[in-house]
């Protein structure tokens, strides 16, 4: 795990700026610097020593005759067999590296070399003899890739941050980031909060030549139901393919750890994985809000070490600033924070850790993917329950008012994703400012559009893969670990694993519960029984719990006078009042420290944008 920076050389002193650019994300990579500059271009990496530790895997990396160089961020995993493939077509390795692999492996087969990779990725390779720049992100989206185009300059890099040390680089807020923010808590499209700098999306490659920049996808998942086998089946080929990912995440030249959770997805991972240590964080001493007990029983059942700690209310709010200068972007996710944690008590003991994400994505594990029609209420005529949806949308925020508004839309009108914070009608209600922002759905309707003739379970993972995965899951997920020098992997988004997984019927990712009569469904339940079969059996329990994530008290500290008064002079700074109508903001906080409504996704969705504001731009 590393982290890469450059530019398009066309400035006196290349050779600091590359070195500023560098520094300024040492975090990611503390082991090792390396940079290549010639008259066309700039390369810089920061190295966090995992595979071949000794010099030989440092970088920039060339081929035979030193024409063609690589900067990468990332795993390969099945780069041995890829490596033997190229040797014998005549490829020379002078290094044990999965990045020299990419080197011969561009060389060989050019773009469709991407086709081959099993890993997590985004590199540079540039091609002194075409002067041409490729660059590309995995499939999912796991690594960071962002690029700016700042007059003559092409800057590209694996955090934005490191562009401020650029002397072309243009420091502008986008205000059009800000409204989509306000409803998706994270920016959810190829353009982030700085105005002219873009995400590389997940599963696109870049080539740069002549000034001309194209931008291409290489992979795309395809939901297609494999019809015939039963769900124990399915639970058996899911438990084969998973263990191969897991082995495979495993390769590494240090030691491998596992965070751990009480839910299934983390103690699936910890179980198979057979690591020594895990890792886990909670708050005080609720179990709404504290998993630890729960994870150093699993552990103990595993015969492993658990390592925990219960962040005080203190150290959360106390650590914000630095969380969002991480991010990038501004992320309101509270959880981001807890991962924060457990990144850090987990670096002071490896380098490598294994992570539960993305498997509620790939097999269907949200909440909110078990609402298929089947209550009393679905038989009422559409046209009354649009008709309640809309009044219930204006209603406070109150626990059963969502059902109504949900019932009454279509699952393209009503879902975009795991967080729908302000509608737009809210948002403009509380920006002072005007912005170019679509409407949410003007957003998620290319990706509804590709699978528009499948159900509604499979609309919704679809657009959570390319949307809410890469956007809030696997941002924090790589900026919290990075922050802490710690390489975090993440056996279930693998490609062999989603290709078993896009062939699995609906009925066996979302299934109703056969115990109770009530209408209650089983999430990634073909997935659940795998890890029933692969856990030991007086963990077993945990298959079948209820989905918490990181689990933060933000609701209830935000009736507290002292976190209360926090965010309300966070509301009525001046930062503030360039954006919002500061009066709307404050009486969302009263409302909720009065008990009048439940507004802590929204309280917590401005303030966070606040708090990156007042790092990057404010003062």
């Amino acid at each position: 795990m590393c982290g890469i920076v450059g530019f398009t050389n066309n400035i006196q002193n290349p050779d600091k700026v590359i070195g500023d650019m560098m520094d300024r994300i040492k975090h990611r990579g503390p082991d090792a610097e390396g940079k290549y500059i010639d008259s066309s271009i700039a390369l810089g990496h920061r190295r966090l020593s995992i595979i071949d530790t000794g010099a030989g895997g440092n970088q920039p990396i060339f081929n035979e005759d030193g024409n063609i160089v690589i900067v990468f961020n990332g795993e390969i995993y099945n780069y041995r067999e890829i490596r033997e493939e190229l040797r014998a077509e005549g490829h020379v390795f002078k290094t044990n590296t999965d990045t020299e692999v990419l080197v011969h492996g561009y060389e060989e087969y050019g773009t469709n070399l991407l086709e081959k990779l099993r890993g997590m990725f985004s590199f540079l390779i540039w091609d002194k003899n075409k002067k041409q720049l490729f660059g590309a992100r995995d499939f999912f989206g796991i690594k960071p890739m962002y690029y700016a185009k700042m007059g003559k300059t092409f800057m590209f890099g694996s955090e934005i941050k490191s562009f401020l040390d650029h002397p072309h680089f243009k420091k502008e807020l986008n205000t059009s980031a800000l409204e989509n923010y306000l409803t998706f808590q994270y920016s959810p499209t190829k353009e982030t909060f700085f105005k002219n700098v873009y995400k590389l999306l997940p599963a696109h490659y870049f080539i740069l030549k002549d000034g001309k920049l194209t931008v291409k996808p290489y992979w795309d998942v395809y939901f297609n139901e494999e019809k015939g086998s039963t769900v124990e089946e399915w639970s058996d080929r899911i438990s084969e393919v998973f263990h191969d990912s897991v082995k495979a995440h495993k390769i590494a030249d240090v030691e491998v750890g596992s965070f751990l959770s009480s839910g299934v997805d983390s103690s699936y991972v910890a179980a198979v994985a057979d690591v020594d240590n895990t890792f886990t964080v909670g708050f005080g001493d609720d179990e709404k809000y504290n998993e630890i007990s729960w994870a150093k029983d699993f552990s103990e059942a595993i015969g492993k070490e658990n390592t925990s700690k219960v962040i005080s209310p203190e150290e959360y709010w106390g650590s914000l600033e630095k969380i969002q200068y991480h991010m990038d972007e501004p992320l309101a996710d509270p959880s981001a924070v807890a991962l924060y944690f457990v990144c850090n008590i987990a670096s002071q003991k490896l380098k490598v850790v294994l992570s539960g994400e993305g498997a509620d994505e790939i097999f269907g594990g949200y909440n909110v993917y078990s609402d298929p029609d089947g209550t009393v209420y679905d038989k009422l005529p559409r046209v009354l329950k649009r008709g309640i949806a809309d009044v219930a949308e204006k209603l406070p925020q109150r626990r059963g008012v969502n059902f109504f508004v949900r019932k009454g839309r279509d699952v393209e009108e009503r879902f975009i994703g795991n967080a729908y914070i302000f509608s737009p009608a809210q948002r403009k209600d509380i920006l002072k400012i005007k912005t170019s922002a679509p409407p949410p759905q003007f957003l998620t309707k290319p990706y509804y559009n590709r699978v528009r003739n499948k159900d509604d379970v499979t609309k919704m993972q679809y657009l959570d893969l390319h949307m809410w995965l890469a956007g809030d899951i696997l941002l924090k997920a790589d900026k919290m670990s990075m922050a802490n020098s710690l390489e975090l992997r993440v056996p279930f988004l693998d490609k062999e694993i989603m290709s078993l997984a896009e062939k699995i019927p609906t009925e066996f990712r979302v299934t109703r519960s056969k115990k109770t009569d009530e209408t209650k469904y089983i999430t990634k339940y073909a997935m659940r029984l795998a890890a029933k079969k692969d856990t030991p059996e007086q963990t077993a329990a945990t298959a079948e719990k209820k989905k918490l994530g990181f689990p933060v008290p933000i609701r209830v500290w935000l009736r507290e006078d002292k976190y209360y008064n926090v965010v309300k002079t966070a509301f009525e700074s001046k930062n503030s009042q360039k954006f919002f109508n500061t009066e709307k903001i404050v009486k969302l906080l009263d409302d909720h420290k009065d008990g009048k409504a439940d507004n802590s996704r929204k309280i917590w969705t401005v303030f966070t944008f606040l708090v990156w504001y007042k790092v990057y731009f404010g003062v």
